[in-house]
Parts: structure tokens; C-alpha cells; sequence
């Protein structure tokens, strides 16, 4: 292949390449509606409500029937479901928790004022996002750094550091580094995420370590190819259907479940579950991403072994004594 067809080549796979990127950011976007979204109904007309929303919007809700109020705000606070619809004492009323997605508690508004007729009964968030960042854009826009960040430690070290023993301390250096910065600039600057610094921070770290660990831990073992590879997973698949600005159950499917096994996706829901909820609902994401940070070790570790293997002196051949005649 001469110098002409090399570049027609790559023109047309960065095409081809762009065409992808356009479909996997924007085929979500453009899909969101409800699919099996957890929402709890109690109270004594729970029944009636559950047959009326499955009537008007089919395989949009899993409904969960709960005894009374407390049971419903219980719920809420443990992420089991997004929202709650409270009977009776008058016109049904909404519970909605807007810190576990305020694009869901927004959906969730409008069918609980169209539930309650005229006039419309307040809503109530039960776990609010964050007051300077309602509607979260903020938090949905931290998402995409933390994991080009990543993508781009992991190139660095991958290029500047040949052994992979170096390339380990790197990644211990970013995670730790990049977690207690990031949060730090999220929290006092930005002002867009509550809760603890230090849970949040080893959250990030996990991330951080856990994208670059991966990038540098597939070149170690494949060459430059890897490098590629795990750059295309996290941000070809693993940020659009993150649902950082959404809910995964607003996706279509199972895009929305894939999303949560990559990177990008359980960061932004275990972010979402010790800001907002002290931790409750995180132990799924907090697996996905120890289960990542895991897959990073033993790949560096493989290259560890091969450096070392490199290393280690060949025997040489004894010298051959000559026999006196």
C-alpha cells in the first residue's frame, strides 16, 4: 500500500469512525422515555393507580405496591425506586428524588400533576439535587473529564514510562491525586456536588485509576492496539449510554445496562449514590468499578512478569575444557 491509499484508507475509517461516534451520542438523546423505571404507588387506591398507569404508558413503570407514606419515602432514600405516587386523604400525590436523576423526576412531575387534576397537587422532593446545580447539567458534564482524563493518563504512561512497574505507580499516583483534585475543584469551585469530600474523592480515584489503569494495562500487554481499544469502549460506549444526564432505565435497551458495566456509567451512579444517598444503591457500580480496577492490575502485573522475564541473564554455556592428548 503506497502513501496515497494509506491516507484514502484512514480518511475513510476516521469517516466511518465519526459516523459511529454520531449514532452512539446521539441515538440515546434522542430516544429517552420510560422503560421499566422503578416507581412505588401506596396507599388504598394503589391498585387503581397501578391499572391506570399501565393502561396509559405500557412497559414504562415496574411498579412496586407499599403499605403507606413512611414505606414510599423509605424507598426513596434507599434508591429502590426513582418516585412515588401516595393515595388517598384527596387527589393522589408525588414523591420524586430528583438527586437520583433530576431528567427522571421531571417526567415524573408532569404525570403526578396530570394524576391529580385540577388543581394541581404539589410535588415534593424527598432527596433533592443539588441547589446550584438542579437541573444536572453540572454533574452530567463531570462525567466526560473524569474519564478523558483517564484515557489521557493512561496514553502518557503508556508512551513516557517503558516499564510497566512505572507505569503502576502512575496509575496509584493519578488515582489518588486525580481524586482528591477533582473533587476538590466539584466542590468548592464549582459547588455542584454534595456530600462527603474524602467518599467522593476515593469514588473518583476508583474511576480515574480504574479508566488509565485500563488504558496503559491493554497497550502493556497488546501494544499501542490496546490503547485504541479501551479509548473506543469508554468513550464510544461508555459515555453516551453512561446516563449521567438521565437514568438508565431512560435508555433504550439494553444500552442502558451495558452502560452500567462499563466505567462511565457506574461512576455516575455510585457519584449519584454518596452524594446523595449516603451510599445507599452503590454496591452494584462500586463492583463494576472494583472489578475494572482489578482487570488493570493484572494486566500492568502481566507486564511486570514479562519486564522482569526480560531482564533475568540467560544462562550461558560452560566453556568446554580441552583434553590433553
Amino acid at each position: 500500500m503506497n502513501v496515497i491509499q494509506r491516507a484514502v484508507a484512514i480518511g475513510l475509517g476516521a469517516a466511518l469512525l465519526q459516523a459511529l461516534m454520531l449514532i452512539a451520542f446521539a441515538w440515546p438523546a434522542t430516544n429517552i422515555a420510560p422503560r421499566d423505571l422503578p416507581l412505588a404507588v401506596a396507599g388504598p387506591q394503589a391498585a387503581m393507580v397501578e391499572a391506570r398507569l399501565a393502561g396509559q404508558s405500557p412497559g414504562a413503570f415496574e411498579l412496586t405496591t407499599l403499605p403507606d407514606e413512611a414505606a414510599a419515602r423509605e424507598a426513596l432514600g434507599d434508591r429502590e425506586v426513582y418516585g412515588a405516587i401516595i393515595t388517598g386523604n384527596g387527589a393522589p400525590r408525588m414523591l420524586v428524588a430528583s438527586g437520583a436523576s433530576p431528567a427522571v423526576a421531571q417526567q415524573l412531575t408532569q404525570i403526578g400533576q396530570q394524576m391529580s387534576g385540577s388543581p394541581a397537587a404539589p410535588v415534593e422532593d424527598v432527596v433533592p439535587a443539588d441547589p446550584d446545580d438542579p437541573r444536572g447539567a453540572g454533574f452530567g458534564a463531570m462525567a466526560l473529564p473524569l474519564v478523558m482524563a483517564g484515557i489521557a493518563g493512561g496514553v502518557l504512561l503508556t508512551l513516557l514510562v517503558p516499564s510497566a512497574a512505572g507505569r503502576i505507580a502512575g496509575v496509584v499516583t493519578f488515582g489518588i491525586a486525580g481524586g482528591l483534585l477533582s473533587m476538590l475543584v466539584t466542590q468548592t469551585w464549582l459547588s455542584i456536588v454534595p456530600g462527603p469530600y474524602l467518599g467522593l474523592s476515593l469514588v473518583a480515584g476508583l474511576v480515574s485509576f480504574a479508566v488509565a489503569g485500563t488504558v496503559a494495562g491493554l497497550a502493556t500487554v497488546i501494544g499501542r492496539a490496546g490503547i485504541g481499544i479501551a479509548a473506543l469502549a469508554m468513550l464510544l460506549i461508555g459515555n453516551p449510554f453512561s446516563a449521567a444526564t438521565s437514568a438508565p432505565e431512560l435508555l433504550p435497551q439494553p444500552w442502558g445496562t451495558v452502560g452500567q458495566l462499563l466505567p462511565p456509567g457506574a461512576a455516575a451512579s455510585l457519584l449519584r449514590s454518596v452524594a446523595f444517598f449516603d451510599g445507599a444503591g452503590g454496591q452494584g457500580p462500586l463492583l463494576v468499578l472494583a472489578a475494572w480496577a482489578v482487570l488493570a492490575v493484572v494486566l500492568l502485573g502481566i507486564g511486570v512478569l514479562r519486564d522482569s522475564r526480560r531482564r533475568e541473564p540467560e544462562p550461558s554455556e560452560p566453556e568446554s575444557i580441552p583434553v590433553p592428548a
